[in-house]
Order: structure tokens, then sequence, then C-alpha cells
């Protein structure tokens, strides 16, 4: 389930990100009546701003809502496949019989 979301949320970013850079600016509309020549695309004058708007408010909301189930999994799933999850490491006790070394450069010669 988490990966089919995943799949989804991925392509409704790459869906936004296209739709966001193929529509005109604001400015694009002012350009075209001095004879730039922008105003005839695909989709008519005023066609392609109605579509476009829709298509992006779409996947927007699918990508809102993605990122609202992907959450909700991350925050709900096994904690076992958790990436931030650090295993503590395991805690050495010293043998009870071992001598504890001396200072550095002493010998310890019997009297």
């Amino acid at each position: 389930m988490e990966k089919l979301v995943l799949v989804i949320h991925v392509l409704a970013a790459l869906g936004v990100i296209g739709l966001v850079l193929l529509q005109h600016g604001k400015g694009a509309d002012m350009g075209a009546a001095f004879g730039s020549g922008a105003s005839g695309s695909l989709f008519g004058v005023s066609g392609s701003s109605n579509f476009m708007s829709r298509a992006t408010a779409i996947c927007v909301a699918v990508f809102f809502a993605t990122s609202m189930a992907l959450a909700y999994i991350a925050s709900h799933g096994d904690a076992k496949s958790s990436v931030v999850r650090v295993d503590p490491a395991p805690v050495t006790q010293p043998a009870s019989d071992a001598v504890p070394a001396g200072p550095a450069g002493s010998k310890d010669v019997p009297n």
C-alpha cells in the first residue's frame, strides 16, 4: 500500500512541475498584445488557462492527499521498517579477573 501511494505521490509531483512550467505567466498576455505571437496556442486564446489551471489544481490536491497519507503511514507503520531507527550498541562488561594496567613506563618489580 505504501509503495502505491509513493508512486502516485511522485507522479503527482511531476505533474505539478510540468503543468506549472507549461503555464503562461500573468505578463504573457501583455506580450501577446504587442505581437509576440504567443496568444495562439493549442487550446485557443483562453482555453489553455482554464484547462491548465484545473489540471494543476487536481494534481496539487492529489499531491496533498498523498503527502498526508504517507505521513500517516510513516507514523503508524511498523517500527522495524524505519530508516531512522538506530540499534543501540551492546554494552560490554569488563572481565572481573582482569588486572588493571599501571601507569605507562612504570615497572612493577617486587622488593
